[in-house]
C-alpha cells in the first residue's frame, strides 16, 4: 500500500470525525467538544498538506534538485505543528469566553456517543499510519499518526469531563478541560516542530543505525588492516524516508583501481544489506592522503576495527 493511500485514508477519517464531533458539539453546546472538533479540522488540513508534500518528496532528482525532494516531508510535519498551535489558541479563546459566560450542557448522551465513535475511527487510522511510518520510514505518516492519537487522548479527556459535569454540577469543568486539551496539543505541536527542524538540519541517523554502520565498516576494514586499509570521516544523515552514509576508504597506492573498487563495492553492499534503503557514498583515497573535504570534528577519526 503506497504512502499516498494511507494519507487518503487519513483525509477520509478527518472528514468523518469532523462531521461526528461537530454534531456532538451541536447537540451538547459543549466548548470541550467544540475544541475537539476544531482539532479534527486541523487533522484534515494537515493530512491534505502531508499528501501534497509526500507527492513532492517522491519526485526524482532534477537539474535544480540534484539530491531529490525527500526533505519535503519535513515541511508537512512542521506545518502540522504550526496548525496545532493555531487550533490551541482558538480553543483557549472559546474556553475563556465560556468561563466568563457559563451555559448548561444539553443532550450529553448523544454528544458523547458521537465523540467516542470518532475516537475509535481516529485510533484505528492512527495505528495503521504508525505501522506504515515504520515500514516506509516516513516522518509525514508518523506526524499524522501522532496527531491523530493526540486527538484520541483529547476526546477521552473531554468525554470524562462531560461525565463529571452532571455529577458535580460544576459548569466550569467543561471550559477548564478545553484549556487543558489546548495545552496538551501545544506540547505535541512543539514536538513536531522540533523534529522537523532537526530533519531539515541533516541530523545524523539514530544511534542504533549508526552502530550498525560502524560495525560493518570495522569488519570489512579489519581484513585488510595489514595492508594499511582504513576508513574515516563517516557521516550519516536522514532526509525524509531516505538515509545517507558517506565515508572515506583509504587503500594502498600500489593497488589497482579495479582492486580498490572491488573492496569499495563489497563494503557498500554490506552496508545496504545491514541497513535496507541506505544510500552509500564511499570516496577512495591513498592511505597516506586525506581528501580536501575531510573536516576534523565531523567523524574524521578512523573507525576502530573489532
Amino acid at each position: 500500500m503506497k504512502i499516498q493511500r494511507y494519507l487518503h485514508l487519513s483525509v477520509a477519517a478527518a472528514v468523518a470525525t469532523i462531521a461526528l464531533k461537530t454534531g456532538a458539539w451541536w447537540v451538547t453546546d459543549s466548548v470541550g467538544l467544540l475544541s475537539d472538533a476544531l482539532e479534527s479540522v486541523v487533522n484534515l488540513a494537515a493530512a491534505l498538506f502531508a499528501l501534497w508534500m509526500v507527492s513532492v518528496s517522491q519526485r526524482p532528482a532534477d537539474s535544480e534538485h540534484h539530491y531529490g525532494h525527500a526533505k519535503a516531508e519535513y515541511f508537512s510535519s512542521a506545518l502540522e505543528g504550526l496548525l496545532i498551535f493555531i487550533a490551541a489558541l482558538a480553543i483557549i479563546v472559546a474556553a475563556v469566553d465560556r468561563l466568563l459566560h457559563p451555559q448548561p450542557l444539553e443532550t450529553l448522551g448523544l454528544g458523547m456517543g458521537l465523540s467516542v465513535l470518532s475516537s475509535f475511527i481516529n485510533a484505528g487510522v492512527a495505528w495503521m499510519l504508525m505501522r506504515a511510518s515504520r515500514e516506509h520510514h516516513s516522518i509525514a505518516l508518523e506526524a499524522d499518526a501522532r496527531h491523530l492519537m493526540t486527538d484520541v487522548y483529547t476526546s477521552a479527556g473531554v468525554v470524562t469531563g462531560l461525565l463529571l459535569v452532571p455529577v458535580t454540577g460544576w459548569q466550569w469543568l467543561d471550559p477548564v478541560l478545553a484549556i487543558a486539551v489546548a495545552l496538551n496539543i501545544v506540547r505535541e505541536g512543539a514536538s513536531l516542530l522540533y523534529r522537523s527542524a532537526h530533519g531539515l538540519m541533516d541530523r545524523a541517523l539514530d544511534p542504533e543505525e549508526q552502530r550498525q554502520i560502524e560495525a560493518v565498516i570495522a569488519a570489512h576494514v579489519q581484513g585488510w588492516a595489514a595492508d594499511g586499509v582504513r576508513a574515516d570521516d563517516l557521516r550519516t544523515r536522514r532526509a525524509g524516508r531516505h538515509r545517507f552514509c558517506e565515508l572515506h576508504l583509504h587503500v594502498p597506492e600500489q593497488w589497482s583501481v579495479g582492486r580498490a573498487m572491488q573492496l569499495r563495492q563489497a563494503l557498500a553492499a554490506a552496508l545496504i544489506e545491514r541497513v535496507p534503503g541506505l544510500r552509500v557514498t564511499i570516496e577512495l583515497a591513498p592511505v597516506a592522503a586525506e581528501p580536501l573535504a575531510a573536516q576534523p570534528g565531523t567523524g574524521h577519526d578512523p573507525i576502530e576495527e573489532g
